[in-house]
């Protein structure tokens, strides 16, 4: 992702928000309008043939959304869409109340998708929005996902867990137990060491603080002046449903890093050296760079006690300002030496610990942004959600309650491919799916 590791997986990825265009001559052209039919219903019956290609990207969409999404992005999105998919094949349930603004769903040969479309003014009346919220796959399971899983470039694994008591009880997994990186999944740790503190005594969650740590970050804090006062409930709102970076990384220092990395061992990860010391995104954004290679050799050979040496004595050089910012235009770099580490179990009992604390403040800030949409949420009580991405590697994690029987679950997957980029519309599409079995289980 252009800026580092980030959480906008999810209803992100598969938002295409407006466009307008100039026209082009399209393989098969809109047909024509009829008096009875609205602007909505023509736009929503050839649907079908621009997923398929048969209708000009310019010819459909307004240059609005041409300019949010631009055509080699949307053509690669739903090309992910149709490797999980397969063809469009025709629209149902047509609801648009206003003629320009409604849903619809889009079958496919594998599944049916809820669409949801915006139509600008006459005369020109191209799309202005198209968000596919979510998918129901056709005779689905555990298995066939896995399945489909283990046949991406990579390495991936993923756990559907129930949480009983501090229980976990497995529903379904593949490579449970393996390390991946999980890029802004770390910052769960941070949020539960939060909640810890403050159910210590230690702090309160509307303490003032300074914004004391800048990063390359969401446009929550970007550009902000340093030291710019906040609550520590705001920076926590911050880290978790947007995955500021600056906002995690003034939390690491506020909070002490040694104690996450306590957190984090009390949480159960079975491999905590692998992130001790628990890197702030600017040391590893820095140490991925090629102005720190020296460093980064040295700190990727040493031993824990090394590596944080290393640290303390280039505080004052890994810093935003010396961070090149190769590792958002290049592919994956050191993504197996270089990251924040954790195994699908090892996440489900981080999950457990945070759900086990009790904290509202910190269950809020889970389910300020659920990922994939407020259709996926819909059979949920609660919904919470953490992912994390940078160039070769994609990790989303659940925490939810069932509505229909108020269980709890944990559901999370991570794919991580050292050699390549992945891709991100695909593992939306596994992780809808895992969550839509585990709410009808």
């Amino acid at each position: 992702m252009a800026r580092g590791w980030t959480a906008g997986l999810g209803a992100g990825l598969l938002v295409m928000a407006a466009t307008q265009a100039t026209a082009q001559e399209s393989a098969s052209p809109p047909s024509p309008s009829t008096a009875s039919s609205t602007a909505f219903d023509r736009k929503a019956q050839q649907l079908v043939d621009v997923i398929n290609d048969n209708i000009g990207y310019d010819a459909y969409f307004a240059p609005i959304f041409q300019a949010a999404v631009p055509e080699t992005q949307f053509k690669s999105m739903i090309a992910g869409i149709a490797t999980q998919y397969g063809r469009a094949l025709a629209i149902d349930a047509v609801n648009a109340p206003n003629g320009r603004s409604g849903s619809l769903r889009l079958r496919f040969e594998k599944g049916v998708a809820t669409v949801l479309l915006d139509v600008g003014a006459a005369p020109d009346e191209r799309v202005t929005g198209l968000r596919i919220t979510g998918f129901v796959m056709e005779n689905d399971s555990f298995a066939r996902i896995a399945g489909e899983l283990a046949t991406l470039p990579g390495s991936t694994g993923f756990l559907v867990a129930e949480i009983d008591g501090n229980r976990l009880v497995p529903q379904a997994s593949a490579e449970a137990d393996r390390q991946f990186a999980v890029g802004s999944t770390f910052k769960l740790y941070v949020l539960d060491e939060l909640a810890a503190q403050i159910a210590a005594g230690r702090r309160k969650w509307d303490d003032v603080v300074p914004l004391s740590h800048p990063s390359f970050s969401s446009l929550a804090t970007a550009n902000w002046p340093k030291n710019t006062p906040v609550t520590v409930q705001t920076l926590a709102n911050w880290m978790i449903s947007v995955s500021d970076n600056g906002a995690a990384d003034t939390l690491i220092h506020l909070l002490g890093r040694e104690r996450i990395e306590a957190r984090m061992r009390d949480a159960g990860h079975s491999a905590p050296s692998r992130n001790v010391p628990f890197l702030t995104t600017v040391e590893a954004f820095a140490l991925k760079g090629n102005n720190f290679a020296e460093l980064r050799e040295a700190y990727v050979k040493g031993n824990d006690a090394a590596q944080k040496k290393l640290l303390d004595n280039n505080e004052n050089r890994l810093i935003l300002a010396n961070v090149d910012g190769v590792s958002f235009v290049e592919g994956p770099r050191f993504i197996d030496s270089l990251e924040w580490f954790a195994s699908p179990n090892d996440i489900a009992r981080l999950m457990v610990d945070l759900k086990d604390r009790a904290s509202n403040q910190a269950m809020s800030s889970l389910s300020i942004n659920n990922g994939l949409g407020v259709e996926a949420g819909e059979r949920w009580s609660f919904l919470g959600y953490k992912g994390g991405s940078e160039n070769g590697v994609l990790s989303m994690s659940f925490l939810g309650q069932r509505k229909a029987d108020s269980k709890w679950f944990v559901i999370t997957a991570s794919w991580n491919n050292p050699a390549a980029n992945v891709d991100s519309v695909q593992m939306v599409g596994f992780m809808t799916r895992l969550l839509a079995l585990t709410a009808k289980n």
